[in-house]
């Protein structure tokens, strides 16, 4: 780690250079990861798309991470001094089960939830585009990982093709089924794209800090997943000097960071209707969970007021 250490001393020094140094270390580092991993990973993945081997998937998952490991050492090692505050519940374990939900503001977001997951909760994974799987290296390792696949069919397809109907919620259940027997943390980002301003003011969102939250994805997930879920946990992330960029993260330009996840508790009758497939049949059902995100997003979002407040009223000295 001295390299990383000399770039943490750069900033120190000169933060411009040090803002160049950092970038283009983690650039070169994630990019040699990936390509370098890409081989073992396409290896190791089609060998479990044959065989099936528990050994194989777990090579692939070890890969994936490692990946994330080297990214973690980045951060902690590289980079300057930070507040970042991150609380988490003493007993997620690495080998548990979980659906995570989360408000969604940066590309950031998803390297906070890695980086804050890694030897604390299993691999990450969240839905994605089925065509996603033609991009080189990203596309099949999301494939070869598990990350749930979805092929959504427009209204126009439907309606020249009517079997269609359905067809992408039963394709996505599919998906879901194949983190069954393995540990798992399924990030879902219920406004289901990241806040802007502009967005805000046209939903003409209720919250201070959110958009809406959709139900559609988390029920989906329940339903698929109901039996082996541990618990389901939400995060709340708070930029309090201004959303960033990805660049921000590995110029280390975010001094302060908040990160609170909890366990969220769902009413027995509502997760029993979810997992029998009362979202998708029952009005009854789908206005109970409705109602349930909604209280679980103002909740967030007084959450939210109180974060920010607390970095102002509370500063602290950066950590090391």
């Amino acid at each position: 780690m001295r390299l990383t250490s000399t770039i943490r001393k750069i900033h120190k020094r000169n933060p411009k250079l040090g803002k160049a140094v950092s970038l283009a270390t983690a650039t070169g580092v994630i990019a040699a990861n990936s390509f370098g991993g890409s081989i073992p990973l396409w290896l190791m993945g089609v060998g479990k798309v044959i065989t099936g081997a528990p050994i194989a998937d777990k090579a692939v998952i070890k890969i994936a991470t490692y990946w994330i490991s080297s990214n973690s050492a980045l951060i902690d090692d590289m980079l300057p001094r930070k507040d970042w505050r991150i609380s988490l519940p003493d007993d997620v374990h690495i080998n548990g089960k979980y659906l995570l939900v989360s408000n969604h503001q940066s590309w950031v977001d998803t390297s906070i939830v890695q980086y804050i997951g890694e030897k604390r909760l299993p691999l990450t994974r969240f839905f994605t585009k089925f065509e996603l799987i033609y991009i080189p290296i990203v596309g099949q390792a999301f494939y070869f990982l598990d990350f749930p696949m979805m092929r959504r069919h427009s209204k126009e397809a439907i309606a020249k093709n009517p079997t269609l109907q359905g067809k992408d919620i039963e394709e996505a259940k599919r998906a879901c089924a194949l983190l069954k027997d393995k540990p798992f943390t399924l990030l879902n980002y219920l406004e289901g794209t990241r806040f802007t301003k502009a967005k805000h003011a046209k939903q003409q969102s209720p919250y201070t800090h959110l958009l809406k939250p959709r139900a559609g994805g988390l029920s989906l997930a329940i339903n698929a997943l109901g039996e082996d879920i541990d618990g389901i946990l939400d995060m709340t992330i708070v930029y309090p000097d201004g959303v960033p960029t990805y660049g921000d993260l590995w110029k280390g330009n975010i001094k302060r960071l908040g990160v609170d996840v909890r366990y969220i508790e769902m009413p027995d009758s509502l997760f029993a209707g979810i997992q029998n497939g009362g979202y998708e049949n029952d009005n009854a059902v789908k206005s109970q969970m409705f109602d349930w995100v909604e209280k679980i997003w103002r909740e967030k979002d007084q959450r939210i007021t109180d974060m920010l407040a607390e970095f102002e009223t509370n500063p602290k000295a950066p950590n090391a």
